[in-house]
């Protein structure tokens, strides 16, 4: 299966990339996240909106459609309060995913390793948020030098890495042979 990521990605300028912006979770409608990318996108921010292909069964044929990883939920760098508004205006943004009335921003370790499982090779699914596990890195294979939670599924390893503020996370299957313990 291969993997691809609907990321509306935009160019920084170069006095924007003098300081990087922080990432922060947006949560979209339902079945909106790739407008709510989009348009964000439109608007001179930089988006990620990581997808994962899956078999569909129709009545009459099979079709392979894209999935957000992470339903009802986009990232997008910006520099808060400055561009919150703007945010907040875009079709189908609900809210920014936060502690009360203030946005949290998330670890950009965790969006890099994210992109990195995105685009590789590994098939890729949606799973619950864990809490326990072993801490490992990927030491061999097309995901070395990434890190996450060691899980045990029949004869085989997977590796999950979890957004913490959206309490979600992503398995990709692995060779145990590839871990070390952090």
């Amino acid at each position: 299966m291969n993997h691809e990521s609907n990321s509306g990605e935009v160019a920084l300028s170069p006095e924007s990339s003098a300081l990087v912006a922080p990432w922060y979770a947006l949560r979209v409608r339902s079945n909106f996240e790739k407008k709510a990318s989009g348009a964000l996108a439109l608007r001179g921010l930089e988006c990620f909106l990581p997808s994962y292909k899956i078999r569909r069964n129709w009545t009459d044929r099979v079709k392979v459609v894209d999935q957000p990883l992470f339903p009802g939920y986009v990232f997008a760098r910006f520099q808060h309060p400055r561009d919150w508004l703007m945010v907040m205006q875009t079709p189908g943004v609900v809210q920014i995913v936060g502690q009360g009335q203030e946005p949290t921003i998330v670890d950009e370790a965790e969006i890099e390793t994210l992109r990195k499982l995105v685009n590789s090779t590994v098939p890729l699914f949606p799973r619950a948020f864990l809490k326990v596990g072993q801490k490992v890195r990927i030491e061999h294979g097309p995901l070395a030098g990434t890190e996450g939670i060691l899980e045990k599924f029949q004869k085989d390893y997977r590796l999950v890495v979890s957004i913490s503020l959206l309490q979600r996370s992503v398995a990709a299957e692995m060779d145990a042979d590839w871990v070390k313990g952090v």
